[in-house]
């Protein structure tokens, strides 16, 4: 039944939403495009609004304002809705006492699919030789995968996945990255939220960096971290305190980033060299420093945590000093 897919089918759109639970504001304007044919990844800190936004567009929640879209209608008036839009948003969302080919065989017959296509979705997924187990006895891992296979029993040409690497072994990762890149080939957009940057970083095409319930950062990936990375330079040196000290004394903004390395910005390489040879301080190393997601997630949302640990808090605190 795979097919390739391209087009406005397969695409997700959220549209200046907002959305208030009581007195709290959940989303405050979310707006961005989930594109064919790409692996968007949709991070931000605890309390961003992701879930709220995932929920919105599931019609699960209604917005006090703006709309979300697949492939251009609202998802509660697609017909056969899984046939245009698979979800996982809790992979616990299944009766421990069912198996999981009976778990598919009752969705897939709500969407008016039958079991050949339930044991494709099987394969896909590499449960087979779990597929008469229950569910109940199911590890993570595991469950993620039968959750996944749900999402694609209709053979949609979105797809929408929450934190699908959680429980995932080694094998299991390396399996995930091979199957969204898979998806986004077909011409299907994927939309996955994740809090794991670094294999975000090996996932996605494109990124969407959300913060107190509205867009922070959308933007390809490579663009991203590439401007992240500009005018920013790794040096490594045996005497790291030392050369902090004298490099911020002349104007640069520096990082320690391992024991013997620190990360400078604000004076080019040459610069550099010249301060600390003229402080007798060694240099081992220096290089442009290559961003990471990580890196790029955590700049932007700085000012976007609401959930912050007291020692996170304090350690913000003479930072900014």
């Amino acid at each position: 039944m795979q097919r390739t897919l391209a087009g406005p089918d397969a695409s997700i759109q959220v549209r200046d939403v907002h959305k208030r639970f009581g007195s709290t504001r959940a989303l405050a304007g979310m707006t961005f495009d989930v594109r064919p044919g790409q692996v968007t990844g949709f991070v931000g800190p605890n309390g961003a609004g992701k879930s709220t936004t995932m929920r919105v567009i599931l019609g699960l929640d209604r917005p006090d304002e703006g709309t979300a879209l697949v492939g251009g209608r609202p998802y509660r008036d697609l017909p056969e809705p899984l046939t245009h839009l698979g979800a996982l948003l809790d992979s616990a969302a299944v009766l421990p006492s069912r198996t999981a080919r009976h778990h598919l065989l009752w969705l897939a017959h709500s969407q008016g699919l039958g079991a050949r296509r339930v044991d494709e979705v099987i394969g896909q997924v590499g449960l087979q030789d779990a597929a008469r187990r229950k569910a109940g006895g199911f590890s993570l891992g595991m469950r993620q995968r039968l959750g996944i296979a749900a999402a694609l029993l209709g053979d949609p040409p979105a797809v929408m996945l929450d934190e699908p690497f959680n429980g995932l072994d080694p094998e299991g990762f390396q399996w995930m990255r091979g199957f969204l890149a898979t998806l986004a080939e077909q011409g299907r957009a994927v939309l996955i939220s994740s809090h794991l940057m670094s294999e975000l970083q090996g996932s996605a095409d494109h990124v969407v960096v959300v913060g107190r319930g509205k867009v922070l950062a959308d933007v390809g990936v490579r663009e991203l971290l590439a401007s992240m990375s500009q005018g920013r330079l790794s040096l490594r040196t045996s005497a790291r305190t030392e050369a902090m000290a004298v490099l911020a004394r002349a104007g640069a903004t520096v990082s320690s980033t391992g024991e013997d390395e620190i990360t400078v910005t604000g004076l080019p390489a040459e610069g550099v060299v010249s301060v600390l040879s003229a402080n007798g301080l060694p240099v081992t190393g220096i290089s442009e420093h290559q961003a990471t997601l990580e890196e790029a997630y955590m700049e932007l949302t700085r000012d976007a945590v609401q959930f912050r640990g007291t020692a996170a808090s304090a350690a913000a605190e003479e930072a900014g000093r």
